[in-house]
């Protein structure tokens, strides 16, 4: 499959070019910026053929299947709904859009171009995150009561820039880590969150945005959720735990785009180290994707995926903002 980058951005050259790379015949044919000469820089570092700051150029190229977007959060709508115009398949980084209303108009759009539409949530693709799950549906934690998320870690100082001080570019940690944990939550579960009630603050990076947010989900099952996303907590580590009837699951150090972190499943019988598949989280996500465009199975993470995760976000968001208990709205997605 031959992709084109939509945005020469850290996560393409750290993770993104490798995977499409890694799978048969994958080649990274262009690359679009909006600085032609980033484009260029960008191009050279990372051997990319092609190169621009035109998106209507390189959508045009009839040989282009396939456009990854990780632009700013802003230009997600415009420059989705431009490539499903023209007929490619798409993978756009998260949150999807600014508002559901925008991401369900993208899905909405792919789904009447018949092209494939998804969400690069790179955490389902863990092996980490599909033991855990998989624990779940096994029963062997029985009914599920609650569940802690974890996800306060120190924003690397590459990373900062917008996230941390424009709300026009979607910055904040509710729309960059929040939506992460969404995802988790859902794809562990198999349920969505009805409403969220939370807090949010800045406590030392955030200039205009939040830096560091708690909420707490209610579950359609009655289980309940609690979250903690931050940019500011250098030590705190990261993880999840599953608490049910008949067992505990304590996953650390598992919010990672790297296949690292331990599982531990704690019940009558003692405590089990869990084993689980070590792999290239985005490698994965890259091939789930490609499947999805020959007709095998869905993406790891679909577009009303995607949809959904930025649903439970903005409420999260509403919430801490208000003080009030916030029902989440889905955008007609079912």
């Amino acid at each position: 499959m031959r992709w084109a980058l939509v945005g020469a951005s850290t996560i393409a050259s750290q993770h993104m070019i490798r995977a499409i790379r890694a799978q048969a015949g994958g080649e990274v044919a262009r690359v679009v910026s909006g600085s032609r000469d980033r484009a260029e820089a960008y191009a050279v570092e990372h051997g990319i053929p092609a190169y621009g700051a035109d998106l209507t150029e390189a959508l045009a190229d009839p040989t282009i299947e396939a456009v990854y977007i990780s632009t700013t959060n802003e230009k997600h709508l415009p420059q989705a709904l431009a490539a499903i115009a023209a007929g490619k398949h798409v993978l756009c980084e998260k949150p999807l859009a600014m508002t559901v209303a925008d991401a369900a108009a993208m899905v909405r759009a792919a789904g009447e171009a018949g092209v494939t539409f998804a969400t690069n949530h790179h955490l389902r693709c863990s092996g980490s995150h599909r033991a855990v799950r998989a624990l779940i549906r096994e029963g062997r934690v029985g009914k599920v009561l609650s569940v802690r998320v974890f996800h306060a870690v120190h924003l690397p100082e590459n990373l900062q820039g917008w996230r941390i001080n424009s709300v026009a570019e979607g910055g904040g940690v509710i729309p960059d880590i929040t939506v992460h944990d969404a995802d988790v939550v859902r794809f562990l579960l198999d349920e969505d969150p009805i409403s969220v009630v939370a807090q949010a603050t800045s406590s030392g990076m955030g200039q205009g945005v939040e830096d560091s947010a708690m909420s707490v989900w209610a579950m359609p099952s009655g289980a309940m959720v609690m979250s903690h996303e931050s940019f500011t907590h250098p030590f705190a580590g990261s993880g999840l735990e599953v608490h049910g009837t008949q067992g505990s699951i304590f996953a650390s150090g598992v919010m990672t785009q790297k296949p690292v972190g331990e599982i531990e499943l704690v019940d009558a019988a003692g405590r089990h180290a869990i084993p689980f598949d070590v792999h290239d989280l985005y490698i994965t996500g890259v091939a789930e994707f490609e499947a999805a465009v020959r007709g095998e199975g869905q993406p790891a993470a679909t577009g009303i995926d995607g949809v959904k995760s930025l649903a439970v976000a903005a409420a999260v968001r509403e919430a801490a903002e208000t003080g009030a208990r916030v029902t989440i709205n889905y955008g007609g997605t079912t």
